[in-house]
């Protein structure tokens, strides 16, 4: 039987670590590597720096009908209580919109768009299924940043996501360009795992969501990371595809430009992954955050 310690403590300690991953990036081998969209250079890109972004992988006619739909769904947003629209810290602008691909036909779509889940299933090494999905608006002028952090943090410490062993990817639906707030990544710090000090409240993700504090790594790890690293911008137009893996410590600036950001996100998680009980959580997130089966929600909130 699998131990169940906790492999990766967070939030529950009393100093933050820096500890070096033990598991693979690419976890998928000789044939079943070479099955799928990415080639051997590209999957070398994203193993030695946990990111890999392929410009204009989707084309205009693709990415006109996802930004209309996007805006359209950001309209509707505006007058909803609905928990998966989540407002920017400031006022009640809408900046994210989760699950995404549960709730509209051309997003479930995209979710099963080759160019995306093959190559989820080609670095992963087995079947995936989607772990969350978003949108993110960033408004002109408005749009306010995300700080520094490692999704995997958030994933394991209140979705209960066992390994690393989940991809994320972010279309652009708008251009990435330098002055709109581009999301920004240290090359490499996927090779570590930064322990973060702050036990986590209750219903966190109703604040953590707008501005997060608790899971955020300490200003030394940070500053150790780029400085071995660096910080890179991925920079390109709308219809590129920023692919990375679910401990690449990154995060954006406030957008104070005239131009939109706007992406939309599908994260993959392997089979093998499945969510446990969180490891440092009072109870597990909702469903709209974190999928899981519903046997499987039953178990993690009986935990």
């Amino acid at each position: 039987m699998e131990e169940l310690r906790d492999p990766y403590p967070s939030r529950r300690i009393s100093k933050p670590y820096v500890a070096p991953r033990t598991e693979p990036v690419i976890h998928a081998h000789d044939a079943a590597r070479r099955t799928g969209p990415l080639d051997d250079a590209q999957l070398d890109r994203f193993e030695r720096d946990g990111f890999l972004f392929i410009p204009e992988l989707f084309p205009a006619n693709d990415v006109r009908a996802l930004r209309a739909r996007l805006d359209r769904l950001c309209r509707e947003g505006r007058d909803s209580e609905a928990e998966e629209i989540i407002r920017e810290p400031e006022n009640d602008e809408v900046r994210s919109i989760f699950a995404v691909h549960e709730s509209d036909d051309l997003f479930a779509r995209l979710a099963d768009d080759p160019r995306l889940a093959d190559a989820a299933r080609q670095i992963l090494g087995s079947d995936v299924y989607v772990h969350q999905s978003r949108i993110n608006y960033k408004p002109a002028f408005a749009g306010t940043g995300f700080f520094w952090h490692s999704d995997f943090e958030t994933w394991h410490c209140e979705d209960g996501m066992p390994r690393m062993r989940a991809v994320s990817m972010s279309i652009l639906l708008t251009d990435n360009t330098p002055h709109n707030g581009p999301l920004m990544l240290i090359p490499g710090s996927h090779r570590h795992f930064v322990g973060c000090v702050g036990e986590t409240p209750e219903d966190n993700h109703r604040t953590s969501l707008r501005r997060q504090v608790i899971g955020t790594p300490d200003t030394e790890s940070l500053k150790w990371l780029a400085e071995r690293g660096g910080i890179s911008a991925p920079l390109g137009p709308c219809g590129s595809v920023l692919i990375f893996d679910c401990n690449t410590i990154h995060g954006s600036a406030d957008n104070i430009s005239p131009d939109p950001r706007s992406n939309v996100f599908m994260v993959f998680n392997s089979v093998e992954n499945r969510l446990r009980a969180p490891y440092a959580a009072p109870a597990p997130r909702p469903w709209y955050l974190a999928s899981r089966p519903r046997n499987d929600e039953a178990a993690a909130q009986a935990a």
